[in-house]
């Protein structure tokens, strides 16, 4: 088993891809990391503290998309949907959006730039970031992607 596996072993992180996460999420809060570095910032479904953890946004076609590497049941991706999609990303500075969910259909071209943008990622998603198109989608339904929309972005 590799190390990034490891690290998130059952779909969670375990108590040192945790400690990581919070020494990472700090630095890209302080927008001293690359742009494409964000931290996260949502309420938390059940405890309703402010939850921060790292993630690495993907480009495409000039709109920015997160990314769950985890899977459905990530536990930042079931509290952005009890939060209604309304989250906020850091880097440098606080910035107040929505989360429009990717139809799967339509994930293919972001989860190839993602995987290309975070190495950390590729253990668990099953297709090499070279891959064709067509690799991507056949896995697509089972990675959430997520449109990054500002919030005083008119609907």
């Amino acid at each position: 088993m590799n190390l990034a596996k490891w690290l998130y072993r059952g779909g969670r992180p375990n108590w040192l891809a945790s400690v990581a996460n919070r020494c990472s999420a700090a630095v890209h809060m302080l927008g001293i990391a690359p742009n494409y570095l964000v931290t996260l910032e949502v309420r938390g479904r059940r405890s309703g503290r402010t939850v921060s953890l790292p993630l690495v946004m993907a480009v495409v076609s000039g709109e920015r998309y997160l990314v769950s590497m985890l899977g459905p049941d990530a536990n930042w991706v079931r509290n952005a949907k009890a939060a209604g999609r309304h989250v906020t990303l850091r880097h440098g500075r606080r910035e107040q959006v929505r989360l429009e969910e990717v139809p799967a259909e339509e994930r293919a071209p972001v989860l190839k730039a993602y995987l290309k943008r975070a190495p950390g990622a590729r253990p668990h998603i099953a297709v090499d970031k070279d891959a064709p198109l067509s690799e991507f989608a056949r896995v697509a339904a089972q990675y959430p992607v997520f449109r990054v929309v500002p919030e005083n972005t008119a609907v």
